[in-house]
């Protein structure tokens, strides 16, 4: 075994072996009942997203409910229209560690930033609500990679025990012991 060998040693362990992130910024169009006179409010809920590991980057696939509060007939009624819409986001991973020893990864997905209304208008020619929505994740490759470590064959020895134990000694005989006393006492 030559002395490089005896030095290092390889271990296999899970870690974080790539990393990206993406900013989307999408432009739904919504038909409601009515023809659209103004929109008096706009919000995403029930956020639901599943990442898959593809080579190279990860897909992070998902839906979202638009509701949009709008009046119509010259403004002298209102409604609310719901619409669930799907997305498809390829995240490139920016930093990929090569080393990686399968494809059998785990995929860790956090938003960044929550699919939010920016804007919601009506269309140009009257029918339809265009609303901008935005949304940012953060994904994270987990799987098992080699990270060599330095060994130490000689061990590590505290041949000055004694001493430091000494030091301790010394430090605590500073310490005025009525002082605890005296303060529980009043």
């Amino acid at each position: 075994m030559s002395d490089y060998e005896k030095a290092f040693r390889e271990i296999i362990t899970k870690a974080v072996c790539g990393k990206g992130k993406k900013f989307s910024q999408t432009a739904h169009s919504i038909s409601p009942t009515h023809k659209p006179s103004s929109i008096l409010g706009c919000w995403v809920i029930n956020h639901k997203y599943k990442p898959h590991y593809k080579k190279d980057c990860v897909v992070v696939e998902g839906s979202y409910d638009i509701n949009i509060w709008y009046s119509h007939s010259n403004n002298s009624k209102t409604e609310v229209v719901s619409e669930t819409v799907h997305y498809r986001d390829e995240v490139t991973l920016s930093k990929k560690d090569k080393n990686v020893q399968s494809n059998n990864n785990d995929i860790a997905c956090h938003p960044i930033q929550e699919p939010n209304s920016l804007e919601a208008n009506v269309s140009p020619n009257g029918n339809k609500i265009v609303v901008q929505v935005e949304r940012e994740f953060l994904v994270e490759v987990i799987g098992e990679t080699k990270v060599k470590v330095q060994v130490d064959d000689d061990g590590f020895i505290f041949e000055d025990d004694d001493e430091w134990e000494n030091e301790l000694d010394e430090a605590f005989e500073d310490l005025d012991s009525d002082f605890l006393v005296d303060e529980l006492e009043e």
